[in-house]
């Protein structure tokens, strides 16, 4: 048996699809809260947040992946993750769980998942009670050079 039976992931809804993203790479979730636009910001950057003394850029990430902008609720949240030494905060429509799927549940991605590119996806996971669940790769949300830009943007806000 193999130590890594197992991944935790946070289980979100995105546009009337479920995702997931491995809880390693989550730092915290927040409620939805005012979002200071840049201008001059790639599109799907929808803006800064203050948090903790610091600025993090958000990203909207039906933006990002060419979906439809869902309409912002009170469930909508801001997942704030780590990804290498850039911190950002994506939207999300809601956040429902926290669960560990063994790793023989999880499937590589299919070239085209929920009109979402598989570019940004590690895999797809089928729970016992049927659902599945579209696993991002953290990684690769954003482009290295978007990376380089986010966190020069967060480097000139914070000092």
């Amino acid at each position: 048996m193999s130590s890594q039976a197992e991944e935790q992931v946070v289980v979100f809804q995105l546009n009337d699809q479920t995702y997931g993203i491995d809880i390693v790479s989550v730092r915290e979730i927040i409620r939805m809260e005012e979002i200071t636009q840049i201008p001059g910001a790639p599109e799907f950057v929808e803006g800064i947040i203050k948090l903790r003394g610091g600025v993090i850029p958000v990203i909207d990430l039906n933006k990002r992946f060419g979906l439809a902008s869902s309409e912002r609720t009170g469930q909508s949240r801001i997942v704030i993750v780590q990804v290498n030494d850039v911190t950002f905060g994506m939207i999300v429509d809601s956040v429902q769980e926290v669960l560990r799927i063994p790793t023989s549940n999880i499937e590589p991605p299919p070239s085209m998942v929920g009109r979402v590119d598989a570019a940004y996806l590690r895999g797809v996971a089928m729970l016992e009670d049927e659902r599945l669940v579209i696993l991002l790769d953290h990684t690769k949300i954003l482009y290295d050079s978007e990376q380089e830009q986010l966190q020069e943007v967060e480097m000139e806000l914070n000092q």
